[in-house]
């Protein structure tokens, strides 16, 4: 594993979730196009998403036995001092072999214990922070970093070191936008010449979303809506056997770029790394932050787009009362689709992916 033969080595810490782990993904594949003769790995848990997910793409991957601190008591909590120390040992010869030029933690528990043994080796250290609120991780992180990148101007106010923190945006995959509306709707079984709302609730699913939207999605086929309804996994037996033309049911959609070309109006939970990828292609939302995360960081990423009016926030609370008018609400009228369009994308940041690679690729050089 240990190499010399190019400065451009890049160590990667993040995941759990998605909003974490892609956003590094889509650096990580930018820094290889900028400069292909660039060794990287990632390191992660094996059981969490990064663990399926990177040895498919190709990049090396190690896995450190990092748990988090479960909120209610959990015996596996008793465990959490001796993993966190393992798991720092493991970290320090993780990077003692590699020998990383530079270290990119994108969040989740994981990158703690990654970034820190880095950091102690002598790497250059670039957080990046994707949620309105900056959770636990980067502010326990701050400390080392050489820059920290956010998404949102909020997230200001609760770091330390003002100096070290850019607003470049939160980085998204390459491909996002390159299907047609007409393509996109084909693909789906649709008809091209009808608004399409596409409704998401993470890969699993949300409860609350998939139980407002049964409760009233034969009145929404009624007004000649189409609709794209991933209800996760977990809820698709309970929804599969819903008979609309109009309604394409999937418990998991594959090609995402495709469902987002597709759609006139998305309804989601308010993830990052959801928010990163609708504001670059400036998608009308209504976006229901899930109650059930860290620090609730999706009501504030939400509400710093609501306040923008880049998107319509509803309250998890809320859904099933309000879910039905607001989708009627918003597609009946054009003005307010084009306006969340125009303010989605004025808060985008396109380019985010490339600022972070350049940057790490710099600091590769510099050290």
């Amino acid at each position: 594993m240990k190499s010399i033969s190019t400065p451009y080595r890049f160590l990667f810490a993040g995941g759990g979730t998605g909003g974490h782990l892609y956003p590094a993904v889509a650096v990580a594949d930018e820094i290889k196009r900028l400069k292909p003769e660039s060794e990287i790995i990632f390191v992660g848990t094996k059981s969490k998403i990064e663990g399926r997910v990177i040895p498919k793409l190709g990049y090396g991957f190690k896995s450190i036995w990092i748990k988090g601190f479960a909120r209610k008591f959990n015996l596996e909590n008793l465990l959490f001092p001796l993993k966190l120390f393992v798991s720092l040992l493991q970290s320090l010869f993780i990077s003692f072999r590699f020998k990383p030029r530079v270290a990119i933690g994108s969040g989740g528990y994981v990158a703690g214990p990654a970034i820190w043994g880095a950091s102690v080796l002598g790497a250059k250290i670039i957080l990046m922070e994707s949620n309105s609120y900056p959770g636990v991780t980067t502010r326990l992180l701050e400390r080392y970093a050489d820059e920290v990148h956010i998404s949102f101007n909020d997230s200001r106010k609760y770091l330390r070191k003002p100096d070290n923190i850019k607003l470049t945006g939160n980085p998204v995959r390459s491909e996002l936008g390159s299907s047609t509306k007409e393509e996109a709707k084909k693909y789906f079984g649709l008809d091209s010449d009808r608004a399409t709302v596409l409704i998401l609730g993470g890969s699993l699913g949300a409860a609350s979303i998939n139980e407002a939207v049964a409760g009233c999605v034969e009145e929404l086929e009624k007004k000649s809506l189409q609709i794209i309804w991933q209800t996760g996994k977990n809820y698709y037996p309970k929804y599969k056997s819903i008979n609309f033309d109009s309604v394409k049911i999937l418990d998991f959609i594959e090609d995402m770029n495709k469902a987002y070309s597709a759609c006139d109006l998305l309804v989601a939970r308010a993830g990052a790394t959801t928010i990163a990828e609708l504001t670059v292609l400036g998608i009308p939302s209504i976006l229901i932050p899930s109650p059930h995360v860290a620090e609730n960081h999706q009501f504030y990423n939400a509400k710093s787009l609501a306040d923008d009016n880049a998107a319509v926030l509803i309250k998890d609370s809320d859904v099933k009362m309000l879910l039905k008018e607001k989708i009627l609400e918003v597609v009946a009228d054009k003005n307010m689709l084009n306006s969340l369009s125009e303010n989605a994308k004025k808060i985008s940041k396109p380019d985010a992916a490339n600022v972070i690679a350049k940057s790490a690729i710099n600091f590769a050089l510099a050290t």
